[in-house]
C-alpha cells in the first residue's frame, strides 16, 4: 500500500468518519408502493416497530411505526447535512419550520444551542416502489459555535453544481471542485470558512472511466467512501464496494472504475481538533457540558414540539417546499 493511502476499512452502519465529521450514515431502502397514507402498502408484521433497523423485504422502518423515518428527537452542538438522492424527506422542527425535500436536494441544519426535529420518509407513490437513497452527515461545531441559534437552509438540487467530466460526474455539495463552488453552507458552519477546506462531493465514475481528485490542504482529512459498483483502483490498490479509504489529501489521486459505474462520497476538511464529549444526539466539548445539555432538554424540550404528532408529515399532494421559522415559504 502506498504512503498516500493511510488505511482501507470496511463500512459499517454508520460509516467511520474523521474530524471535523462526527458521523455519516447511508440509507438505501427499497420501499414498496405507498398505502395512500404515506406508509408502505405492505404488512408490518414481524418488525420491531419503533426500532426497526434490520432490512426486511428490502427496507427498514427505523423509529417510525406507520411511516418510516425518525420522529421528533433533539440535537445540540453540531450540524446535520441530509443528502436525499432518491425519495423524499419530510422535515418538521421545534422552531415551527417545515419542509419536504428530495430527488437530489440537500438540507443543512445547524442544531447549535438546541433544536428538536423529525425526519420522516413519506411514500408518495401509490402506483410504484418508493426507493430511498439518503446520506446523513454530522459535521461538528467548534466550541465557539456550540450555542449559536439553530438554523436550517435548503440547498435545492437545481442550485447544486454538477460537473460533467469526460468519464465522471461530481455533485459539489460543499466546498469546490475544479473551481466550481457549492452553494454557501449555513452561516455558522465550520464549512463557512474557506480556510477550513471542507468539501462534500458525491461522484459517479463511468465504467472503466477515471477521475482525478485535486489536491487539498496538507493538514486536512479526506475520506473516500465507495458504496456502489464493482471495483475501484487507486494508487495501485483495488477496493471493493462498502469500503472506505483514508487518503493523503495533499496529492492528486486518480480513481478508476472497473467493470461497472462506481459511486463514491468524499468527505474532506481541516480537523476542529477540540475535545469531543457526545451522547446520542448531543455533542459538546466536556462531560459537564454534555450533562447540562441533557438536563436542559429535560427542562425546556428545546422549545417544545408544536406539531400534533412526533412523526409529523405533510399532505401527500404537496410538492417540495421549505417553510422557515420567520414564515418565509419557498415552493419548488
Amino acid at each position: 500500500m502506498k504512503n498516500e493511502i493511510k488505511s482501507i476499512f470496511k463500512l459499517g452502519f454508520p460509516w467511520q468518519t474523521q474530524d471535523p465529521f462526527l458521523f455519516c450514515v447511508y440509507h438505501l431502502d427499497h420501499y414498496p408502493k405507498g398505502n395512500g397514507e404515506l406508509g408502505p402498502d405492505d404488512s408490518l408484521e414481524g418488525r420491531n416497530l419503533g426500532n426497526d433497523f434490520q432490512i426486511k423485504d428490502g427496507y427498514r422502518m427505523y423509529h417510525g411505526t406507520t411511516i418510516p423515518g425518525f420522529p421528533a428527537h433533539p440535537h445540540r452542538g453540531f450540524e446535520t447535512i441530509t443528502v436525499v438522492n432518491k425519495g423524499f424527506c419530510d422535515h418538521s422542527d421545534s422552531l415551527g419550520a417545515a419542509g419536504r425535500f428530495g430527488e437530489g436536494d440537500v438540507q443543512w441544519m445547524t442544531a447549535g444551542s438546541g433544536v428538536q426535529h423529525s425526519e420522516m420518509f413519506p411514500l408518495l407513490h401509490t402506483d410504484k416502489e418508493n426507493t430511498l437513497e439518503l446520506f446523513q452527515i454530522w459535521l461538528n461545531l467548534p466550541a465557539k459555535s456550540k450555542f449559536v441559534d439553530p438554523h436550517f437552509k435548503m440547498l435545492w438540487h437545481e442550485e447544486i453544481p454538477v460537473i460533467n467530466l469526460k468519464n465522471a460526474r461530481v455533485k459539489v455539495i460543499a466546498g469546490e471542485f475544479n473551481s466550481e463552488k457549492a452553494p454557501d453552507p449555513a452561516p455558522d458552519s465550520w464549512a463557512n470558512d474557506k480556510d477550513n477546506d471542507v468539501a462534500i462531493w458525491n461522484i459517479t465514475i463511468d465504467e472503466n472511466g477515471t477521475i482525478t481528485l485535486p489536491k487539498a490542504e496538507i493538514n486536512s482529512h479526506r475520506t473516500i467512501y465507495f458504496y456502489d459498483g464493482n471495483t475501484i483502483e487507486l494508487l495501485g490498490e483495488s477496493v471493493k464496494p462498502n469500503h472506505g479509504v483514508d487518503i493523503d489529501p495533499s496529492k492528486e489521486v486518480e480513481i478508476k472504475a472497473i467493470e461497472a459505474n462506481a459511486h463514491i462520497l468524499v468527505l474532506q476538511g481541516k480537523p476542529i481538533a477540540e475535545p469531543v464529549a457526545k451522547y446520542g444526539p448531543f455533542v459538546m466539548n466536556t462531560d459537564e457540558e454534555l450533562q447540562n445539555a441533557m438536563n436542559e432538554f429535560k427542562t425546556t424540550q428545546f422549545g417544545g414540539w408544536p406539531w400534533r404528532h412526533p412523526d409529523h408529515t405533510h399532505d401527500a399532494t404537496r410538492g417540495r417546499f421549505a417553510k422557515y421559522p420567520d414564515g418565509t415559504l419557498i415552493e419548488k
